[in-house]
């Protein structure tokens, strides 16, 4: 006999990105199969030169690591580090926001989400907070974690590749019904692939001001958008404008999307509020600090001027538009009646069977079967998909049943061969479930 467990281990799975993967590690035949894992936005790309250089240099001496000491930063991180991520802010905003806000570098983005919910609701809230759905479903994690309560303003894939509007109205109205914390929003939306776009961010804000509740906005994909509105940031509202909403800022940051390094595990919350700043702060010393060697590497952005930020920012756009737009049109050609959302945004693609399948099906059950037993022969090599299933992005995890998420995080030459692949697995398992 054994200790017993909390309830809330006995009740937990897997994130909804990860439990492709942990399937397909349990597969008897995985050495014989390539795996192409969209399931995750574990991004494949180098970071810039600069962290490189920082990366291959660590043990030189010119390096504060070239004696073998890596010591512990204070909780809020390095001054570089804090400076990278506001430099990388303000590279293209046309306001100067560096004197305005404060930066706590944390453990990815990941982290910074928890901070956020913990200073703005705070554990086991009688307050709600208030998501986009679908949200990213790390957020709808960390809230039952906190036992916070979840309001949502819902989106619906439509039949041409798009989600229904966002009605300003009913944002305020659900605000005023449900009188949350703050409101949540993902400008470069992850997992939609949706496009916040700045006026619309400008009327929520003014909302936000109105009901006196926080405006948080997950900015991880901010200068990844594909539209010709351009970049959408809570940091280009000013107060002119939205007048009051200087001080009810937070964002989420971090080095993994626009960095290519989902590795080093470095994120940030930023503030225009200083009294949570600081108390984000005593919050985080528990942690202690974020990786330390994480923050000496990303810190070198630091040193970019902001031409060379927006460069690098205008070249991972073009490749990832580029493989975007192209999966999109031989999705919509190999399989016929499916749905695939249009590119705007971040690096992902919504697709939807609902048109092929009956209403038995669940999307849970074909990434299991691509995981466990699918396969497809491209080249004299088998393949199969693993993807993220919608479910886990919803609130109510009975939404999305048709829905998958894709991460564009493989190489070109892998997500060239996924159209292909993915018809001839969704055949293969719909013909396998009419045997069974």
């Amino acid at each position: 006999m054994s200790p017993s467990i909390s309830k809330h281990y006995q009740q937990r799975e897997p994130s909804a990105i990860r439990k492709a993967q942990i399937l397909f590690n349990s597969r008897k035949d995985k050495k014989n199969i390539e795996v192409i894992n969209l399931a995750i936005g574990n991004i494949t790309l180098p970071m810039h030169p600069v962290m490189i250089e920082r990366m291959t240099s660590l043990g030189q001496e010119n390096s504060p690591f070239h004696n073998g000491v890596v010591k512990y930063t204070s909780s809020v991180g390095t001054r570089e580090c804090q400076s990278a991520f506001i430099h990388s802010i303000d590279a293209e905003l046309t306001n100067n926001i560096s004197n305005e806000v404060k930066c706590v570098i944390t453990d990815g983005g990941s982290q910074a989400m928890e901070l956020m919910l913990l200073g703005v609701c705070g554990p086991s809230s009688e307050k709600p907070i208030l998501f986009i759905d679908p949200t990213y479903t790390n957020y709808i994690e960390f809230s039952k974690r906190l036992s916070i309560p979840i309001t949502i303003y819902s989106r619906k894939l439509q039949n041409d590749g798009s989600y229904s509007d966002i009605n300003i109205i009913d944002i305020s109205n659900i605000i005023d019904r449900d009188n949350p914390c703050g409101i949540v929003l993902i400008p470069g939306d992850n997992p939609t692939g949706q496009q916040i776009s700045q006026k619309l961010i400008t009327e929520i804000a003014k909302v936000c001001v109105k009901k006196d509740i926080w405006i948080i906005s997950d900015e991880a994909y901010r200068s990844l958008y594909y539209t010709e509105e351009g970049q959408s940031s809570i940091w280009a509202l000013e107060d002119e404008v939205v007048p009051g909403i200087n001080g009810r800022r937070i964002s989420i940051e971090s080095s993994s999307k626009m960095w290519n390094a989902c590795g080093l595990r470095i994120g940030a919350l930023v503030t225009d509020n200083h009294i949570l700043h600081n108390k984000v702060v005593s919050e985080y010393t528990a942690n202690l600090c974020a990786n330390v060697i994480g923050q000496y590497i990303f810190g070198s952005i630091s040193t970019l001027s902001k031409i060379e930020i927006r460069k690098w920012y205008q070249d991972q756009r073009t490749y990832y538009y580029s493989l975007m737009k192209e999966l999109r049109e031989k999705l919509l050609f190999n399989i016929p009646s499916i749905i695939v959302s249009k590119p705007e945004s971040a690096l992902y693609l919504v697709i939807d069977f609902k048109n092929i399948v009956d209403d038995e099906f669940n999307i849970i059950n074909f990434i299991e079967y691509c995981a466990t037993k699918g396969k497809c022969m491209v080249d004299n090599n088998n393949y199969t998909i693993l993807l993220a299933p919608m479910t886990g992005f919803y609130f109510n995890s009975d939404s999305g049943k048709t829905q998958a998420r894709i991460a564009i995080v493989e190489s070109k030459s892998l997500i060239k061969k996924v159209p292909h692949i993915l018809s001839e697995l969704i055949k293969d398992y719909l013909y396998f479930m009419n045997l069974n």
